[in-house]
């Protein structure tokens, strides 16, 4: 009864899931939602501090407030669009791609910092000199995850800004955008003005005025095809379920059959955008596979294994997670050598968690290659709730690397026990007659 209770609920969980993926798809094509970080986001704060008739003194704050989604290089590109004759001045933690046509100002020396209409901001790199720094600043765009390392998930510069027009009073900006693939930004929204201390904190000030923009990310914006999927296996079963064939593409023209180094590869040695799409040959044709192995059984616990191939001939994924959804993560006892941390987004449902890799020895996974993989594995507690292994009970229901969704094998495929009836009605009652014979045998 036990068993069939967690079959009936695994497919509930799994229509549930299907369900929501394609309202969430339908409703919001645009704006993403995560059920696992339902309240994840980019918040830029924009700060203005001081406005006098020639100038304004401008704060700007941008906070990676999702639980394990980050931000890596090249890092964050941030984006507006001024309403009047604006130019940036000067600044401080981080600076314009283009100076832009500043014809219009008559300053000799002295031209602004950038006069485009449209200026786009990006975050120095941690050798820029000490006078053109700021506090959390010069991290070249790499913002990390909330969970994942929580004093790096911000980024903060200043600037000065200055208009031919100086009678205009400041007018906030519009049409913000991030930079970063499958992120979107809303308009401007004005809240209370926020506070600083000074003095050790016996005196507060505040700026003039707040605003914050929210930018969310959507999976289905920042790529036409996933980016990882899962592979299955078992102790008690010789079969390994493969990942569905073309998770992440059925085309083969940017990968590279096994023994073959293209030419380019010789020359190219960075982490080139037209390039990180260059992957090994292979049926799913994904940049990453994810291999879930369930490893052995004891008396009170069950050990998995779980593997991370790269498979993406020049990248490295620096500050890599990896999110999973299962019912008995919540009896997760020990896990070794990875980082876990559960994820209960809603409270009382503790069946999700984060991983990643220990700092200085695993967190980097390297390209396709001989050491291109981080493993792990874990002991999880069978608890009063253990049903069995029976219906594929024993693996996950999601998988998400990085914050992407990756493709998931078919219930129906999954690696199940030997004799799957066997705990059935017909072979009980089998089993009662069987029973009841030898013992008639033996009373005669």
């Amino acid at each position: 009864m036990t068993q069939f209770y967690f079959s009936v609920q695994r497919s509930v969980d799994m229509v549930f899931s299907l369900v929501s993926f394609f309202i969430f798809i339908s409703v919001s094509p645009s704006y993403g939602y995560d059920p696992l970080d339902p309240h994840g986001n980019i918040t830029i704060k924009w700060d203005l501090l001081q406005s006098n008739p020639d100038t304004s003194d401008v704060r700007v704050s941008i906070f990676n407030f999702q639980l394990y989604r980050h931000i890596e290089r090249p890092g964050w590109q941030l984006g507006w669009e001024w309403q009047g004759d604006e130019a940036i001045m000067s600044m401080l933690g981080a600076e314009a791609t283009e100076q832009g046509n500043c014809s219009r100002f008559k300053g000799g020396e002295n031209l602004p910092h950038c006069c485009e209409k449209k200026p786009m901001i990006i975050d120095l790199l941690p050798e820029a000199s000490f006078n053109m720094k700021t506090s959390n600043c010069c991290k070249g765009g790499v913002l990390s995850s909330m969970v994942q390392d929580p004093s790096n998930y911000a980024a903060i510069f200043v600037m000065k800004i200055g208009a031919v027009n100086s009678s205009d009073q400041f007018k906030m900006p519009g049409n913000f955008r991030f930079g970063v693939s499958g992120y979107t930004c809303g308009q401007p929204v004005r809240v209370p003005p926020s506070r600083y201390s000074s003095d050790s904190g016996r005196r507060w000030t505040q700026a003039l005025g707040t605003w914050n923009i929210t930018c969310m990310y959507s999976q289905f914006m920042a790529s036409s095809s996933p980016k990882c999927c899962v592979s299955l296996s078992a102790f008690y079963n010789t079969t390994i379920v493969p990942c569905p064939k073309c998770s992440c593409s059925c085309h083969a023209s940017k990968c590279v059959k096994f023994g073959e180094t293209p030419p380019v590869l010789q020359e190219m040695r960075d982490s080139n955008q037209q390039l990180s799409t260059l992957i090994r040959c292979s049926s799913h044709m994904c940049p990453i596979r994810i291999h879930w192995h369930i490893k052995q059984s004891y008396k009170q616990y069950w050990r998995v294994k779980v593997t991370l191939n790269n498979r993406n001939i020049l990248k490295n994924y620096s500050q890599w997670n990896l999110e999973a959804v299962h019912p008995n993560l919540k009896n997760l006892t020990q896990v070794f050598s990875f980082n876990y941390e559960p994820l209960n987004p809603y409270g009382h449902i503790n069946d999700s968690g984060m991983f990643w890799g220990i700092r200085y020895y695993n967190d980097m996974l390297l390209q396709e290659g001989e050491n291109g993989y981080v493993q792990t594995e874990m002991l999880m507690r069978k608890g009063e709730d253990f049903p069995s292994f029976r219906q594929g009970w024993g693996f996950p229901t999601r998988v998400l690397f990085n914050g992407d969704e990756c493709v998931m094998p078919l219930p129906d495929q999954y690696p199940t026990l030997p004799n799957t009836g066997g705990n059935g009605p017909i072979f009980s009652l089998s089993l009662i007659v069987l029973s009841l014979l030898v013992l008639t045998i033996v009373s005669f």
